[in-house]
This record gives C-alpha cells, structure tokens and sequence, in this order.
C-alpha cells in the first residue's frame, strides 16, 4: 500500500478511536444534569448515587477524549499538509472557536462538577454540571460546523488555490450542518442511554438490586425508547439532503450502479466494483425509490453516472459504504426492537424488573452505540471520496511525502496502543460496576443548597 492510503487507514483509526468517548461524553453531561436536578428536587439518595457512578465514567471518557483528540490534530500537519494549505482560513478559526467557546469552559468547571459534591454551594455544582454539559455540545457543534462544510461547502471563494471565507453565516451553517448535527447528537444520546442500560442490567445480573440500579436501568431504557424514532425520522431528512448535494455517496449506499426508477431496497448484494454490478442481490422492490423519493417511481441516480470521460471514477469506494451503511441501518432496528419491548415490559413489570434473557441483551448491547456510530461515520467520511473537501480540495493533493514505511510504522504502533486503551477502557467500566455491587461505604448524599461539608467522595 502507498503513503496514501496508509495515511488514509492512519486518520481513520486516530478519528475512529477518538469519537468513541466524545459520544459519551456530549449526551452524558445532560444526562448527569438530569441526575443532580432530580436529587435536587427530591433529595432522594439514588439519585445522587447516581450521578457518583456516572459522573466517573464521565471523567473517564472525558480524558480519553482528550489524549485522542491531541493526538488525532497533529496529523493534520504530519500526514495531510494540504489541507490545511489549501481550506485553513476557514478550518483554523473553526477550530480556534471550538477551544474558546468550548474546551476552556469544561476545563474551568470540570474540576468542580468531579469534585465539588459538597465542598461548593449546591447551586454552583449544578452550574457546573450544566456548563460542563453545555461546553461538549458546543464542541460538537463546531467540529461538525467544519465537518458539514467539508461535505457541503460555502461562503467562501479560492484565490491563487486558497480557501477565502466570504460568508461566515453560510459558512457555519452550510447546507448539511444542521442535518449532521442533529443526527449526531441523538446518536450521542442513543449510545449513553444504551450504555446505562447495558451496564445496569450487568450490574443486576450479578446482585446489585438497589433502587439506583432499577432507577439507571429505567432512564437507559426510557431514553433509549424515545430517541431511537426520533433518530430514524432525522436519518431519512439526512438522507434526503445527501440525495441532493452528494448523489453518487446515496448511490453507493443503496449500491445502484444505473440511474433508473423503481429501484429495489437491496437487503444484500455483494458489489463489484470492476464489473460495476452488484452480485448476489436480494432487495425490496422499488424501496430505495419508496425511501429515497417517496414514490415507487422515483428515479434514484446511478453510479455509472459519476465517470468521468478519461474513466476516472467521480464516486466513492462501493462495497464499504455499502456495507457500512447497512451495520448503521441493522444496528439502529435492533436498538428499536430492544428499547421498544423492554420499555413495554418495564411499564408492564412495573414491580418485577426485566426477564434475565431481556437482561443479557442490553448488557450485550451496552456498546451498540459505538457500531452504530462508526458505521455511520464511515458511510459519510468514505462516501466523501475521492474528494477531501467537497468539489475543492481531493485526497490524494493533500497527503504528504512521508515514506509508506514509516507511515506504516507509526500506523502498527497507534493501533496496538489504541487496542490496549479499548480493553482497559472496558476493564474500567467493568471494575466500577462490579466495585459498585460489593458496596463501599455509604457515602451520605451532600446538601441541596448551602455550604459545603468535608469528604464526601468514597474512598478509594
């Protein structure tokens, strides 16, 4: 393999391993705010309980969130020079804004919202909390702002091969901005509530029946219920404006080599990229043109549609977008099939919990969220190419000359790295769970209001 894709496999694992704890992190803020308003409503314990569990699986993915993200911004310089060479006026100042209006307030109040249970004034943890909260989503929100107008972009003009901004309203919020924002938020909710339930029904498998548990356990599954259909509804508007600003990526998606109507929904198919065809094909009929258009007979675009006269191929790699979308697709109907009925029974059960298979199940399905998001963060990252920055800026003249042996070098020693983080990771979470069913020392919950008392964090 040459320098390019390498380097290409190299970015790709920095970035894959990276939002795995920014998915976390950016619904889990909200979801410990929930927490301490509830305590502080009621002053019930479990509550407060808790927000102690999660708020250090929060810390945890925060920091690892951190080291990643370092790691993966130096590679804008080492492995894609180009880059920023070319698009940097507008890149640069999105991410400056990232860490002034985001990463400095969670740094600010971060310390407080871990450590401050009852050594600040009750309203000033729950600011914190909130800020803390308000700070990953506002992070978010600017790096999807440069991702989107990497897709879709605008408000800007190229002088002598640079990238001027012009607009920076249309900059911000360019065409697909607010349709990736959304979509990843509630992803980001979809893997919290997923992860909660998961890792409570674990606890619960082996002994922990505490009303914390049962109440973790209802907000996962709860949580999970409510935005799967919302998650569905905002991927199809997505979709749609896929459709209309980077056809041949919905064309590889559906794996439709020729522009025609009634397209099928193929279910499976294994595509040929030399034969420009698909093998082995088992679909719906006309449900591509259903889902795509609205209509049986909706004309869907074509792959062949995007070659260009000297036969370079304008459109993305087939098969892993293909197949990418599909594990995003199978993975978002099993989070409906399983929220739904655990819901259902939840309602039904009030009293008695979940049946142990049910269990098994979400315990299983505790890092769903993390498929889901990957697979579809390959659909759009590969669906993207042959170009870095839409119609501006291709990958291939943005790569820089290092030698495919030392990016290859580089690329062996992150991934080993990056394997030994995931399983200690995981380890952690396992640990605090099982740590969590021993019992430690009670810990009384701290006021609501009022000054701080000394100590109230268990001992370690």
């Amino acid at each position: 393999m040459d320098a390019l894709i390498l380097s290409r496999i190299q970015f790709g694992a920095n970035i894959s391993f990276h939002i795995l704890f920014p998915t976390i992190t950016i619904a889990l803020g909200w979801v410990l705010l929930y927490f301490k308003l509830r305590f502080n409503a009621t002053g019930e314990e479990r509550w407060m309980a808790a927000y102690r569990f999660w708020v250090k699986v929060f810390a945890l993915s925060f920091a690892m969130g951190v080291v990643s993200g370092i790691t993966m911004s130096f590679q804008f310089g080492t492995n894609w020079p180009g880059f920023m060479e070319t698009v940097g006026n507008i890149a640069g100042p999105l991410l400056a804004y990232e860490v002034l209006t985001a990463f400095f307030l969670e740094a600010v109040f971060l310390g407080i919202m871990l450590f401050g249970f009852s050594r600040v004034p009750g309203w000033l943890h729950t600011l914190s909390t909130f800020l803390v909260a308000f700070g990953t989503t506002m992070s978010a929100f600017w790096i999807l702002v440069l991702n989107s107008w990497m897709h879709t972009p605008a408000g800007f003009e190229m002088r002598e091969g640079v990238a001027h901004a012009t607009d920076w309203l249309a900059i911000v919020f360019n065409p697909s901005m607010p349709y990736r924002l959304v979509h990843m938020l509630l992803a980001s909710g979809l893997t919290v509530a997923f992860l909660i339930a998961g890792l409570s029904a674990f606890r619960w498998l082996i002994g922990d029946r505490g009303s914390e548990v049962r109440l973790t356990l209802r907000t996962g599954v709860v949580m999970a219920a409510l935005l799967i259909p919302v998650q569905i509804f905002a991927g199809d508007l997505h979709g749609l404006n896929t459709l209309e600003h980077q056809p041949q990526k919905v064309a590889a998606m559906e794996g439709n080599w020729e522009t025609d109507d009634n397209v099928p929904l193929l279910l499976f198919a294994l595509p040929d990229h030399e034969a420009r065809e698909n093998r082995f094909e088992l679909g719906i009929p006309s449900g591509a043109s259903i889902i795509l258009m609205h209509d049986p007979d909706g004309v869907v675009p074509g792959l062949n549609d995007f070659l260009a006269e000297d036969g370079t191929v304008l459109h993305p790699p087939v098969a892993p977008v293909f197949w990418s979308f599909r594990v995003m697709v199978g993975t978002g109907v099993l989070m409906l099939l399983l929220s739904w009925g655990c819901a259902y029974l939840l309602w039904r059960r009030r009293n008695e919990g979940l049946p142990r298979p049910l269990l098994f199940a979400l315990a299983g399905m505790s890092f769903s969220g993390w498929v889901a998001t990957l697979a579809g963060w390959y659909t759009t990252e590969i669906g993207r190419q042959p170009w870095l920055v839409h119609g501006v800026l291709k990958t291939a003249d943005a790569v820089a000359a290092v030698p495919a042996p030392m990016v290859m070098t580089t690329l062996v020693a992150y991934l080993l790295v990056y394997a030994v983080l995931i399983v200690a990771y995981i380890g952690v979470l396992l640990y605090l769970a099982r740590k969590a069913v021993q019992g430690g020392r009670e810990v009384p919950a701290p006021p609501r209001s009022g000054a701080a008392q000394v100590d109230v964090l268990p001992a370690e």
